[in-house]
Parts: structure tokens; sequence; C-alpha cells
């Protein structure tokens, strides 16, 4: 079997150039290390170069065993050919805090840096909080956002991560963090499919120079937050049989065609190779336009992770 080769882009402020696919290490429930990290050199072995973690998934540390075995093996030669993203835990974002955060994860993943270091969400948590959903109101609550994003900026000045970015983020957030930063957010991974186009914070982005990121990129089929309206929409099921391919691989290939990178998460080896095979066709203008006629609903509600608080209505309102 093949591997594929994945485009890179180029991403704002980040000092690298990224795979526009990423896979994605998030599972619900989570997945126990040998299994997260069989995952992982699979999509070593099918062309995967750029991989998603967070603090908060607890995959950081079996991606890392993953890494190191594949260099071992020599399904890499290096660890510049690879792409990492992680992200900033919401009950470590205070100033004092994000630095340490940064080396844990760093130590969690055994590497010098990453590639891409993100704010998870746009809140703080209390460290009183100890499990999802949050117990109670006052203890999620708003970012200082020029005091953390000054400390996110010295990551990236100490070389611990060759790119600063955001996830989550609204155009009134981004406005509130880019009107103090001296280093603009390279990224801003969000939701987004066909059916959670997102044309509005696209716009912004575009306008602002920020990459957008793509999570869920097919609904989050299987998981507690997730379902099945991407994967099987009839519109995409109809493109995709005249086409002789998954309405999986139609999401994502629309996706790419947007410009935007994309998260995507599968353990299964063939699907995973099949996410990849988006790159040697593309949709015709009828097929672009019936996608983007398609009616807009948004899957992933801060309210149902955090709790049914008015801070996170509001963020659920605004993204």
């Amino acid at each position: 079997m093949g591997v594929t080769q994945v485009p890179e882009i180029s991403v704002g402020s980040c000092d690298r150039t990224m795979p526009v696919i990423g896979m994605g290490t998030s599972a619900d429930p989570p997945a126990d290390l040998e299994t997260a990290k069989a995952a992982i050199l699979e999509a070593i072995r099918a062309g995967y170069r750029h991989f998603d973690t967070a603090f908060a998934y607890g995959s950081e540390k079996p991606l890392g065993e993953a890494i190191a075995e594949a260099l071992r093996l020599g399904l890499v030669k290096s660890r510049a050919e690879l792409f990492i993203t992680t992200k900033l835990w919401s009950s470590f974002a205070e100033k004092d805090m994000i630095v340490p955060a940064m080396k844990m994860s760093l130590s969690n993943l055994q590497l010098e840096y990453v590639d891409m270091y993100l704010i998870h969400w746009p809140v703080r948590l209390s460290k009183e909080v100890k499990k999802m959903p949050v117990e109670k109101r006052e203890y999620i609550l708003p970012l200082d956002m020029k005091s953390v994003w000054e400390a996110m900026e010295e990551c990236k000045n100490q070389g611990l991560t060759k790119g600063i970015g955001v996830s989550n983020f609204s155009c009134k957030k981004l406005e509130e963090l880019l009107s103090t930063a001296k280093i603009p957010p390279a990224v801003n991974q969000v939701e987004m499919n066909p059916i959670w186009q997102q044309k509005q914070l696209r716009e912004y982005c575009n306008a602002k120079g920020i990459h957008i990121s793509a999570y869920s990129p097919l609904g989050a089929n299987n998981t507690k937050w997730g379902d099945n309206r991407v994967v099987e929409c009839n519109v995409l099921e109809e493109i995709a049989k005249s086409r002789g391919k998954t309405s999986a691989q139609v999401a994502l290939r629309w996706l790419y065609e947007q410009g935007v990178s994309i998260v995507t998460k599968s353990f299964n080896k063939q699907r995973m190779r099949e996410n990849l095979d988006i790159f040697d066709w593309s949709l015709t203008e009828e097929e672009s336009k019936r996608i983007a006629q398609l009616p807009q609903k948004k899957g992933v509600l801060f309210a149902n992770v955090m709790g049914p608080y008015d801070i996170c209505l509001e963020i659920d309102a605004e993204i």
C-alpha cells in the first residue's frame, strides 16, 4: 500500500508549512495507550504527517510514544517531517501557567518543540474544576486576553512552538486578541463541515490572514457530541454515488477546496486511507453549488461540553 503525499501550506505567523490534513487523536471514550499508538503508527504508514492532540484529550503521551517508535522503525527519517499541534487547556489559561503548561505537554510528547500551540477554548477554568461539565457557573471565567496571548507569544519566542493560534474563537474574540497581539494567531481551529460552513468567520479570518483549520469535518459521527448529519446527508451521498467516492471523501474534498486545513479522526485502517484520497479529483461547479446551499446546523455546543451557563451560551451564539 502506497503512502499518500499530503500537500502543505503556509499558515500566517507559523515558522513552517503545515500539511493540509491532520489526524485527530481525541477519542470518545478515550482510547487506551496501545490502541492510540497503533492507530497513529498506521496513520504515519498511510501518509499522515500532521497530528492534532491536546492536553485535555489525554492523547499526548500515546502520540509521543508513537513518534518515538516511528523514528525507531524508520517510518519517518526525522522529527522535522512531522507537524504536531497541541492545545492549552483552560485550567492553565493564566499568564504565569502557560509556559509551564506548554513544557508539560512537551514532556508528555517527548519533544523539544511542537509546530502549533493553540488556546483550546476562549475561557479560563478555576482550579476547582475537576470534571466536565463544570459544576458551578463561577468556575468559568473570561480570558485575560492580553496577558494570556503575551504568554503564548513567549512560548514561540522561547522556541517551544513554531506557531501559535487559537481554537473556537469567534470574530469578536479574534478582534479583541488582535487589538494587542504582537504576533497574530496563525490558526483558528473551529468546527467546520458542509453542514456548518462558517462563511462569516472564514471571510473575517481570510481578511486578517488567519488560517482556518476544520475539526469535526465529518460531523463527529459516533461521538456523544456529534451525529451522522454529514456522512448521511442526501446531497453528499448523491454526489458520492455519481463519482464513485464516499460521502466522507466528498465532504473532505469540499473543505479542501475552501482553502482550509482539516483535522479528521479515524482509527479504522481503511477509512484512514480513504480520508487521504481526496487530492487527485475535484468537485464540479454544480456539485459545489449544491453543497453551498445545504441547510446549516451547528454540531459542537460549548454549553454541552462545559455546562448550560450564560458565558457558554454566549460563545455558542458567537461562533
